[in-house]
């Protein structure tokens, strides 16, 4: 996508094996961390890695039975999150639409509710594109959910690759204080 430069490559694109930002895959628990309608248990949490783990095709998900998959991401802390790559197959298998919601822990596919963000997807075989979010909606999360509710065509999903770029900061836990005042 042209953004002012003519020709070539963009100068202000990170180059391969440079990560964009710090990702927050090591910033949420992995192992509580579902992906619905996956066709192998468990291969959802394969595409959260390490940006130099980006071009690495033996991890992957891939829905069940329809285009639907849901990933649910408890976060340690509170996370801004700026922006998402999502890395699919070289066929209609790719996402087309992605669906974000925020704080609503442990979603289902059964939830009545407007995302926060939808965002309509290209083709990405390489993780270059990334979405920026609305940053006012994601400023202070600890948990969200991806859905991807469209591909483009084919009957199931495959992803690769989900990025996260955002901050974190640490939860505050501040406990309780009874006080009691006497007149």
């Amino acid at each position: 996508l042209s953004h002012g430069h003519s020709g070539g490559g963009c100068p202000c694109a990170p180059q391969r094996g440079e990560p964009p930002v710090p990702g927050l895959y090591l910033l949420f628990d992995l192992e509580q961390s579902p992906c619905l309608k996956e066709s192998r248990e468990g291969s959802g949490r394969g595409v959260f890695r390490p940006w130099e783990e980006l071009t690495d095709r033996s991890k992957f998900v891939e829905s069940d039975a329809d285009e639907e998959l849901m990933f649910n991401i408890p976060f340690t802390g509170n996370v801004k999150l700026k922006g998402i790559i999502i890395m699919g197959e070289d066929d209609d298998s790719q996402p087309s639409e992605m669906r974000l919601c925020r704080n609503i822990p442990e979603m289902s596919f059964d939830e009545d509710r407007e995302p926060d963000q939808t965002f309509s997807l290209n083709r990405d075989l390489t993780g270059e594109l990334e979405y920026g979010t609305k940053i006012s909606h994601f400023s202070s999360i600890c948990h969200l959910s991806i859905h991807i509710s469209k591909n483009f065509g084919a009957d199931t999903t495959k992803v690769f690759y989900i990025g996260l770029r955002g901050e974190w900061t640490e939860l505050c836990s501040h406990e309780v204080t009874i006080c009691s005042y006497e007149a």
